[in-house]
């Protein structure tokens, strides 16, 4: 046990159950990693750093997203060419965020990925994919999808979103991608990119690893039912709801930059 960790009560064991069970359902309703929610709750509710929570919360990602790939391969909606080229980009990506992380405002990054969420949410009530469009894999695409794992990695260095916030969105609106593909492909592309950080964050004694397992034990016993919702409700439905999920972190992402603001002032 983490020394940082809450002393494991029956309380706050269903405390990590209910965490993620709400995070695999939006995991796999809106392919994305869950971090999202569950960072803030384990801060909110069982007092972790932010550090610690982000950390576990990247632990809790490698069995709900694997969960969730499985769940969207059943209905042959993972591009997997695709999803490792993301993920190449997002890991080189995420190294040179962190590294830039000390020189950049982080304000005027939160208020920009505002305005980025403002945009996408927007495009999604103009652009539906058609749910039989598929990657046609051409030195333009491939050209395009190592831009977008970089850029992916890059913020999720810097702001600590995941990537599915931002892969997501993108396929379906530059590359045209049917909105199961999207999701599934960026479950696939998290994958190695959350091993990879959690094998860096047990060397820096920066994960609770009983509690994210809590955590994505829990979380993928409801993946699978948010991806069958994804694929079952209609791709204008899907799309609204995705765009309530944005707005959500918009939100999220609007206080931490406004916080910022106060406290240099």
């Amino acid at each position: 046990m983490h020394e940082d960790a809450p002393v494991r009560t029956p309380r706050t064991i269903l405390t990590y159950v209910g965490i993620g069970v709400t995070a695999g359902l939006l995991s796999g309703l809106f392919g994305v990693g869950g971090g999202t929610i569950i960072v803030p709750f384990l801060v909110m509710f069982l007092a972790y750093n932010q550090r610690l929570a982000a950390g576990t919360s990247l632990a809790a990602i490698v069995p709900t997203a694997t969960v969730g790939v499985i769940s969207y391969a059943v209905t042959d909606s993972v591009a997997w060419i695709p999803a490792l080229i993301l993920a190449a980009g997002s890991v080189i990506g995420a190294q040179i965020g962190t590294a830039l992380l000390p020189k950049i405002s982080q304000t005027v990054l939160r208020w920009g990925f505002v305005g980025f969420i403002v945009v996408v949410i927007v495009s999604l009530f103009i652009i539906v994919p058609s749910r039989d469009a598929q990657f046609v894999l051409d030195p333009l695409t491939i050209s395009g999808l190592v831009v977008l794992g970089l850029i992916t990695g890059v913020l999720a260095g810097l702001l600590g979103v995941g990537g599915g916030v931002i892969v997501v969105p993108v396929l379906m609106v530059v590359f045209g991608i049917s909105d199961l593909i999207a999701k599934g492909t960026s479950l696939l592309m998290m994958i190695p990119t959350a091993i990879s950080g959690t094998i860096g964050n047990l060397k820096r004694k920066n994960v609770d690893i009983l509690g994210g397992l809590l955590i994505g034990l829990s979380a993928a016993a409801t993946t699978a039912v948010g991806a069958w919702i994804a694929v079952n409700v209609d791709p204008r439905v899907a799309n609204a709801l995705f765009a309530g999920y944005l707005v959500f972190i918009a939100v999220q992402m609007a206080i931490k930059a406004i916080k910022g603001r106060r406290q240099k002032g």
